[in-house]
């Protein structure tokens, strides 16, 4: 494809939604009938994931990876007495904007942009952006008191009419950064001090063009819900890892994501017609002959959704904007772009994320109405097998527990992971009857306290007084 040609399609990928998932699910029930007219057919996807299930198991450790937790050896180097030696060198680190989006944020912005603001990193070679997307509580007033304390805190505030969401916050606010990195955090992530000296030896590879740290749930403990998505981000990472190392396809995951700014302008910015930016990033970056790198250490906390109710509505915008990317750009996915290691990796995701969950309707339509029995159990029995097992080394290796707690956490994990079927299922429903749909989605965030709050109370009272 002329380059001309793919950057255009990267900009109006996001057209006709309904027909394009129609189309989609079309596709999956004919070949799902069909499979049961060509018994072979099962046997020959059980085969593709078994030698993925192989290359996974024998994946080869990555040099990239085990470099990601160096850390410089001395911690008070850059302190306000360094001399001039150690101001020069500073200069050669990369310069390192971080951004944060917060729309009514009032209970844990301040102590993100706290977080942010005091990272063991020279002061001169990193800022701190946070977009207030027109919030009508306080966190204007938590900002603008925190600007008077961290000299590296810029804010901008959005109109009341901007459009984008999150993604348009982002680009709005990328064209003031001068970051030859870009870090992306949400509102209550919790930023490990060390983490910019971390990732300077994974950006010294060119070939990497945005970096993932695996993300944790600071509320772990709080719930069988929050304890479920802690386990969920053990599978996630542990998978990705191995992905990555089998030359597959690493994924943005939002919170904790860093993009280098070549890249990120390599794919023009991000997507204000989606409403998950970092998949969406995700395709895009590997479309321009970028790389993903996933480092497990150090991590990235971020509060769990706490209820039910919650936990559906977010699954919800993710499992949508995670299966409209797909639609979006599927004829450059298709064109062999990404690579035979990249499209195999890729297709083999999307057909067990997705297609086998929709496949089941018409899986157990066609055994009924030709007295067969049905295709697909024996596909989705292997497929949870491999997730259990995935989930319990990502235990180990996330929280360095033992064993015996890594297995019962894994059992309880798997039932929980069980929500992802009926959110597919509504959402793939959704998307072929409702139009595209675009607005902020607000996660509660509740925090541990704030006294950047207590700080403009006691303003207010002298103010009165």
């Amino acid at each position: 494809m002329h380059e001309t040609d793919f950057r255009s399609s990267l900009q109006t990928g996001g057209g006709r939604r309904r027909l394009k998932t129609t189309m989609a699910i079309a596709i999956v029930y004919g070949l799902t009938f069909g499979m049961h007219f060509a018994p072979w057919s099962r046997w020959l996807l059980l085969g593709l994931f078994s030698i993925q299930a192989l290359r996974l198991i024998f994946a080869p450790a990555l040099p990239a990876i085990a470099v990601a937790n160096f850390k410089y050896e001395s911690d008070k180097k850059y302190e306000s007495d360094k001399n001039e030696s150690d101001q020069d060198s500073s200069q050669d680190l990369p310069f390192f904007s971080l951004l944060a989006s917060a729309k009514n944020e009032e209970a844990v912005i301040g102590n993100l942009v706290r977080n942010l603001c005091q990272l063991d990193y020279p002061s001169d070679r990193f800022e701190v952006w946070i977009v207030d997307d027109n919030s009508n509580d306080r966190t204007p007033e938590v900002l603008t008191l925190l600007q008077q304390k961290y000299p590296q805190l810029k804010t901008l505030r959005r109109d009341e009419d901007a459009q984008g969401g999150k993604s348009g916050a982002l680009n709005q606010v990328l064209g003031l950064t001068k970051g030859d990195i870009i870090g992306v955090f949400d509102a209550d992530a919790q930023v490990p001090v060390d983490v910019l000296r971390s990732l300077v030896p994974v950006f010294q590879q060119r070939k990497i063009g945005a970096v993932q740290l695996r993300k944790a749930i600071a509320n772990a403990s709080e719930n069988w819900w929050t304890a479920g998505q802690s386990a969920e981000m053990a599978l996630d990472w542990c998978l990705q890892d191995l992905r990555i190392r089998v030359g597959g396809i690493g994924e943005l995951r939002g919170n904790g994501q860093f993009v280098r700014l070549t890249a990120l302008n390599d794919c023009g910015g991000w997507n204000e017609q989606t409403i998950t930016d970092d998949l969406d990033l995700t395709i895009r970056l590997h479309l321009c002959k970028w790389d993903i790198a996933c480092v497990n250490s150090p991590a990235v906390q971020e509060e769990g959704v706490v209820t039910a109710k919650q936990l559906w509505h977010q699954r919800n915008r993710w499992a949508e904007g995670g299966f409209q990317r797909y639609l979006d750009y599927w004829n450059l996915l298709l064109s062999g772009r990404l690579g035979f290691l990249k499209t195999f990796d890729m297709g083999l995701f999307y057909i067990n994320q997705y297609l086998l969950t929709i496949a089941f309707i018409p899986d157990t339509i066609a055994a009924i109405v030709l007295g067969h029995n049905p295709m697909l159990p024996a596909i989705a029995a292997f497929s949870l097998s491999l997730s259990s097992v995935t989930m319990a080394f990502g235990l180990r290796r996330s929280y360095q527990m033992s064993w015996r707690s890594a297995i019962w956490q894994t059992v309880t994990g798997m039932i929980y992971m069980l929500h992802w079927i009926p959110v597919i299922a509504s959402v793939t429903l959704r998307m072929c009857v409702l139009p595209k749909r675009l607005k902020w989605v607000k996660t509660q965030h509740q925090g541990a306290g704030d006294n950047v709050l207590e700080e403009i109370e006691l303003q207010e009272i002298e103010n009165h007084a």
